[in-house]
């Protein structure tokens, strides 16, 4: 008898059929996980409670992970603490930050919005060390907390710089603003745009650079009298070049007085002192001999001492020297040039010269009376312009000779 086969193949195909179902079910997490022995029951992992991952899954998509950039970077040197200290995420939210000194300094800083920035709100101390940790989340909510530290810049690299005159001073109508760095300056463009000057009688004025570290300020005429000047200095975090940074801001208010200019002639041994161009006063002077004959042009008087002690070898004196004097005391002495030109009281020896000869070594010389007067009604900024000398100019940098440079060179 022949054997049935035909039963047997259909139910072949029907074992077969159900394998290959199942197989698929099992490849796709479909039907046949929820059913499989094990996994009766059981929930999703959560993507908050997972590891990040970079392929996408069946039951959940990819979480982009956070970028974020973080100014300064970790282990950074010699950071301006102008620069700005920011903190900018994508793909997720900043919490918290946490900017502080190694001495426990903390710095504040305000966050976006949509809390994907941070920055400081406030400039930095120099040679110092921060330390800088930050919180940030995901799309699912897990959170990667980041600390890392960066240093400013040195003392070796911070520039200061001393100002005249000082604020709230009261000075004669021929005083420049003058500003010494304590380091040379390379960015001189950028050390004048970072400092205003405004005048309250609207005066212009331009910046003359004597050397790499002094500059000074003056409008093409003389102050105008009774005015004031503000000088806005907002130089934090300038760079000067070579590395070097500004420490400071500074606004200083300088008020000028009546405009007080006099006349010294070496011919005639004459001073003559105008008042807002009004001659209130002439007395009769010695001025420079012929071998140290006074210095030409406009000189500002610098600083008043009622007494002063002045020394021969000073100006390069020696005994032995016919116009060696060795040490004396003077009254009523006002500086003209750093190099030791003065106006003063003359010594007894030269009261018989005054208004008729030039014996001195270059400074202005008065009878006691007039001295006296000099001194009571000049101040420092105001001016002498001396005439008919045989002497040179003064070096423009020795004292303040600033107005014996012709405006369209000094304005370069």
């Amino acid at each position: 008898m022949e054997p049935d086969l035909k039963p047997r193949r259909r139910g072949t195909a029907k074992k077969i059929l159900v394998v290959a179902v199942l197989c698929v079910l099992a490849a796709t997490g479909g039907v046949f996980a929820a059913v499989a022995p094990g996994f009766a029951g059981a929930g999703l992992e959560s993507e908050a409670g997972s590891a990040v991952r970079s392929a996408p899954g069946v039951a959940s998509p990819v979480v982009a992970p956070v970028k974020v950039d973080a100014v300064p970077a970790e282990g950074a040197k010699q950071v301006n603490p102008a620069a700005p200290v920011s903190l900018k995420v994508a793909n997720g939210r900043i919490e918290s930050v946490t900017l502080t000194s190694t001495s426990g300094e903390a710095v504040q800083g305000t966050f976006a919005t949509d809390g994907s920035g941070w920055s400081a709100a406030g400039p930095l101390k120099f040679n110092t060390e921060y330390s800088y940790t930050y919180v940030v989340t995901d799309g699912a909510g897990r959170e990667t907390s980041t600390t890392h530290s960066f240093n400013t810049v040195s003392s070796t690299h911070e520039a200061d710089a001393a100002i005249y005159p000082l604020d709230g001073m009261k000075v004669g109508v021929g005083q420049p603003l003058q500003i010494i760095f304590s380091e040379p300056v390379v960015n001189r463009d950028a050390v004048e745009k970072a400092i205003k000057v405004t005048s309250s009688a609207g005066q212009a004025g331009a910046f003359h650079w004597f050397s790499d570290t002094m500059v000074r300020y003056r409008a093409e005429g003389f102050w105008v009298a009774n005015s004031t000047v503000t000088m806005d200095m907002q130089l934090f975090g300038v760079d000067l070049g070579n590395g070097q940074i500004a420490n400071f801001n500074k606004k200083v208010n300088v008020n000028f007085g009546d405009k007080k200019v006099a006349i010294a002639d070496a011919a005639a041994h004459t001073f003559t002192l105008s008042v807002n161009d009004q001659v209130v006063k002439t007395l009769p002077v010695s001025m420079g001999d012929e071998r140290f004959p006074s210095a030409r042009g406009y000189a500002v008087l610098m600083e008043k001492n009622r007494y002063d002690h002045f020394r021969a070898a000073s100006i390069g004196l020696k005994p032995g020297d016919p116009a060696y004097y060795g040490e004396v005391d003077v009254e009523y002495a006002i500086r003209l040039t750093l190099s030791g030109a003065y106006i003063h009281q003359a010594l007894e020896s030269a009261y018989p010269y005054i208004g008729n000869k030039n014996v001195s070594h270059g400074c202005i010389g008065f009878a006691p009376d007039g001295a006296a007067w000099v001194f009571d009604n000049m101040t420092t900024g105001d001016v002498v312009q001396i005439i008919n000398t045989e002497g040179d100019y003064a070096a423009l940098d020795d004292g303040y000779g600033d107005w014996n440079i012709p405006w369209a060179e000094y304005d370069n």
